[in-house]
């Protein structure tokens, strides 16, 4: 929902704001653009925190209500006593805001019904349609349709924000981590001297996987920019609606410090697709992970790498095999993953389970999840916000909170930061960690 663009101006965003007590809006759900349907909006905005709708008529009235509960399609009325609903712009000059009268019954959370406050005082998306639906004769809030949306009840647009301010950020980080120059250079340190455990495999063969634009091919440029000392785009990225990688790539990265390679090899794939024969072949899974796939393999949508394919790789060697698997996932996206793509990347989760290779999520693109980590994302682990996108993919996929860790990777920078890098360096910390669990299958080498 990034790239929609609110109905709101300028000024009645401030004003919206000024109403709500709040620093910021983020929009997650517009109607001409997500369909009025209520499964969409329950999609979408179920696990989100305060939410405000904001809704518009042809009679020029802007009005909605506001909640500081999630939604979560519980079947039950959600107890908030700072629910309200307003009107922004109408007949009269003024905004109105219209306090709930019964907290107990503030808001009506059915998966079958829209936005519904109070025991169906309005309804937002009444019918899977562009309307309202109101009854001013429950006694949850007391208001009068006509002041309220003058009784036009179709809808030219209705949207869904998540409501953001100072409060997002709570007083203790969830996660301790330190955000110095000094804690940098510990963390390069660190991964630099690292060697896995086993002679055999002098590196951990690590393969990235993730829908199309979630940035698989980003953060292996982000690990080389962090050792090079400068921002570099070697891995080759961007934004288009189809995988920008068509071919199997493994990339080393060297520390310009030591001049040695890191004890890693990023394995970057097509990216995941929704349809069927595009993007990454599911059959080509079980490959990878085996190690069959030599470097730089045309992928073939329609067709999975076999014995008979020139490089094809017979009799792979542990060093071969992929020690790790690190789904790529867009954080500011996961609620609006579609359904087909999240089957597709529990399969592949399930044959990592059956393989026996450990698993990690990146969640990328953290500072579009909230405002507040635009221009710090050391922030991160206080955020609330990026705590409920990390709680919706374990609730989605069963990969426990330890086992996802939050990036940013490096996009329009044309310099370093420290704190970017610190998440970066946390992530490729983590990986390694995981990719030594899977030494652990096998037999200790005689020295």
């Amino acid at each position: 929902m990034a790239d929609s663009k609110s109905r709101l101006t300028k000024e009645e965003k401030q004003l919206l704001q000024h109403l709500l007590r709040c620093r910021h809006l983020s929009l997650l759900y517009k109607g001409s653009i997500d369909t009025y349907n209520i499964n969409t909006f329950h999609n979408i905005c179920n696990q989100q925190g305060p939410t405000v709708v904001v809704a518009y008529n042809a009679r020029g009235y802007i009005f909605g209500a506001d909640t500081s509960q999630s939604y979560t399609s519980s079947g039950n009325y959600i107890n908030d006593s700072e629910a309200f609903l307003y009107r922004l712009k109408g007949k009269e000059s003024s905004p109105l805001q219209i306090p709930v009268k019964v907290p107990s019954q503030a808001v009506y959370d059915v998966s079958g019904i829209g936005p519904c406050f109070g025991a169906r005082s309005i309804i937002f998306l009444s019918q899977n349609r562009a309307e309202v639906a109101t009854d001013a004769t429950v006694a949850t809030y007391t208001f009068r349709p006509e002041d309220l949306h003058g009784n036009d009840q179709a809808l030219l647009e209705c949207e869904v924000y998540r409501v953001e301010d100072a409060g997002d950020l709570m007083k203790t980080p969830w996660r301790q981590v330190e955000w110095t120059p000094g804690e940098r250079s510990k963390l390069m340190d660190e991964i630099g001297s690292y060697k896995p455990y086993l002679n055999s495999v002098p590196q951990y063969r690590v393969l990235f996987l993730g829908p199309v634009g979630a940035g698989k091919s980003s953060f292996f440029n982000s690990v080389n920019s962090a050792f090079r000392g400068y921002v570099t785009n070697q891995a080759i990225a961007g934004s288009d609606s189809t995988s920008v990688t068509m071919e199997y790539r493994t990339y080393g990265v060297k520390n310009k410090h030591t001049g040695q390679p890191l004890p890693i090899v990023f394995c970057d794939t097509m990216g995941l697709e929704e349809k069927q024969g595009a993007g990454l072949d599911m059959d080509e899974v079980a490959n990878l992970l085996k190690g069959h796939v030599p470097d730089r393999y045309q992928f073939n949508p329609s067709n999975a790498i076999h014995p008979n394919v020139p490089g094809y790789i017979k009799r792979p060697d542990l060093k071969d095999q992929i020690h790790c698997v690190v789904f790529i996932i867009d954080g500011s996206k996961v609620e609006i993953l579609p359904e087909k793509l999240e089957e597709k990347l529990k399969d592949i989760r399930r044959k990592a389970i059956r393989f026996g290779v450990p698993q990690l999520v990146l969640m990328t693109k953290v500072d579009e999840i909230s405002p507040l980590l635009e221009e710090d994302v050391s922030r991160v682990y206080r955020s609330k916000a990026v705590q409920r996108q990390m709680q919706l993919i374990e609730g989605k996929f069963g990969i426990p909170l330890n086992q996802i860790v939050p990036v940013k990777n490096y996009s329009s920078e044309l310099e370093l930061r420290n704190d970017v890098d610190i998440l970066i360096l946390l992530a490729v910390r983590q990986i390694l960690r995981s990719s030594e669990s899977y030494l652990d299958n096998f037999p200790l080498e005689k020295e």
